[in-house]
């Protein structure tokens, strides 16, 4: 479940388009709280929107590792 902070801050960021960087270090903060649907999402969103950044390989590999954690941390 998505806390509301959390769920707010996520819609300001995507609706004023944000940025990588912003919706990377969003999709962590989701992480950190353990909030892997989300987390994963955002970061996904991070892959669609902003193919070729740095970002974008950073969210790549939080994707393989949630995967390979069966959607856990490590």
């Amino acid at each position: 479940m998505m806390r509301p902070g959390a769920a707010l801050l996520a819609a300001a960021l995507l609706g004023c388009g944000g940025g990588a960087k912003d919706l990377l270090d969003t999709a962590q903060l989701e992480e950190t709280q353990r909030n892997v649907p989300h987390a994963r999402e955002l970061y996904q969103e991070v892959v669609r929107r902003y193919p070729n950044t740095p970002e974008a390989a950073t969210a790549t590999e939080r994707l393989r590792a949630l995967d390979s954690a069966g959607g856990e941390r490590p």
